[in-house]
């Protein structure tokens, strides 16, 4: 039984107290790790996205992803808006509501910036000045590189700028451009600069795109961390400092923090590694195996190669996993038997299993696992099992994709309050309970 009135969020933020990494050690550090949605956010609130919205933007996220690993390559996209033609620019992802962010400063002066992090995508870049044609309105100062005693472009020539796959120049130095799925952009200079993690932990020579051309729906977050495995993300260019190893508890109701830390030992002991495998047309990602899934107990009836058509990728700024419909059609079922006692409510946006549970002091919820190959198993609670947008419309945190040859997706929803490692290194990922 759980207290249902226990896992709506409050009005006060309540502070992750665990310590995982002090930041003075050079090997390993750690951030905070904000919901932007909630009374923890550096955000002002007043104009919060709908649940429906959340849900709206985050199908595009999911279309986008499913464009970048579709078999025939698409040519970069080029931002005709900016009537640029030496600005360039390749397919990203929609970032969709990017629910969760750090504080991480840059430049000489240190200047505050709150980013997205996202493993599904490579380039870290923020919004600079000048703002050539446009800006949109974020919460922290606009960075503006002529401050900074630290900041340099990055030449045309190098082979950083090579490494971003999709580059121009102007001037000779190197232009990068990112246009999302839906169609938001960001386009500059790429650069380094001084990053600081904390006042400890500082990373010199970091690479980034400094944009001064960019629209879309980032949320007032100054811009993103990329956290994939290509070349040019933070992963890839910290190697040697955190041996390719980074952790993150995503908090569990919005009105919470949870940590991002790169590099050190593993959080505890009780974590279950899955092998971590790569997918040829899009190295970004990180790609493991779903086995199969059980509902209150009970293995689902669905053949393993259902799962292995397309494959998996787990990512932090998908909110809902997605799911092979044969699978999905098969968890539905057993859920809703399961869930009898309870009275529907109407769908939301992508999900289609949602119940009234108003006047209700407890719920029962069955347990669901994820099993993933090497014998890891997901044990989700009620936390990673339902999106609860109010008391009357509770829903069954999954969706079908359009086909079983579409990329399944295990979304942060079922990521919430376990410990996540990714250690490149030794290729695999790890999950353990109770992180933050």
């Amino acid at each position: 039984h759980v207290t249902i009135r226990s896992l709506l969020p409050s009005d006060a933020c309540s502070s992750y107290k665990g310590v995982h990494g002090d930041g003075v050690n050079h090997n390993e550090t750690s951030l905070t790790v904000l919901d932007r949605h909630g009374p923890c956010s550096p955000f002002d609130l007043h104009h919060q996205l709908s649940h429906k919205q959340i849900l709206d933007h985050d199908q595009s996220r999911v279309d986008s992803l499913h464009g970048r690993v579709s078999t025939a390559p698409k040519q970069d996209q080029q931002l005709d808006a900016l009537a640029a033609s030496s600005i360039p620019a390749h397919s990203g992802i929609s970032l969709g509501t990017g629910n969760y962010v750090v504080i991480v400063g840059f430049g000489t002066p240190k200047r505050d910036q709150t980013v997205i992090f996202d493993t599904g995508s490579d380039v870290t870049w923020i919004q600079c000045q000048p703002c050539v044609v446009t800006c949109y309105q974020q919460q922290d100062p606009i960075f503006d590189p002529s401050h900074s005693s630290t900041y340099l472009n990055i030449s045309c020539s190098s082979a950083y700028c090579i490494d971003l796959g999709a580059s121009g120049c102007s001037s000779s130095t190197c232009v990068y451009g990112v246009q999302y799925g839906d169609n938001s952009y960001t386009v500059g200079f790429y650069a380094e600069d001084t990053l600081w993690l904390t006042p400890y932990d500082v990373i010199p020579n970091f690479r980034f795109g400094c944009g001064e051309r960019n629209d879309g729906l980032f949320g007032k977050a100054a811009g993103l961390i990329g956290l994939g495995r290509d070349k040019p993300s933070f992963v890839s260019q910290t190697y040697q400092r955190y041996g390719g190893v980074f952790t993150y508890c995503l908090p569990p109701t919005s009105s919470s923090t949870g940590y991002l830390r790169f590099g050190g030992g593993y959080p505890s002991s009780d974590l279950r590694f899955t092998p971590m495998l790569s997918g040829a047309s899009s190295p970004t990602f990180y790609y493991l195996t779903l086995t199969a899934i059980s509902v209150g107990g009970q293995q689902l009836l669905v053949p393993p190669t259902v799962f292995s058509v397309a494959g998996t990728i787990i990512d932090s700024g998908t909110v809902i996993t997605r799911l092979p419909p044969t699978a999905y059609s098969a968890l539905r079922s057993a859920f809703r038997q399961e869930m009898t006692a309870y009275k529907s409510a109407p769908a939301l946006s992508i999900l289609d299993t949602c119940y009234d549970l108003s006047g209700l002091d407890k719920v029962t919820v069955p347990e669901v696992a994820l099993h993933l190959g090497g014998g890891a198993t997901i044990h989700l609670d009620i936390t990673g099992i339902l999106y609860i947008a109010s008391l009357s419309q509770a829903c069954l945190a999954f969706a079908a994709n359009r086909a079983d040859t579409d990329l399944g997706i295990i979304g942060n929803v079922q990521q919430r309050g376990l410990d996540v490692v990714y250690d490149v290194s030794k290729h695999v990922i790890g999950f353990g309970p109770g992180g933050c």
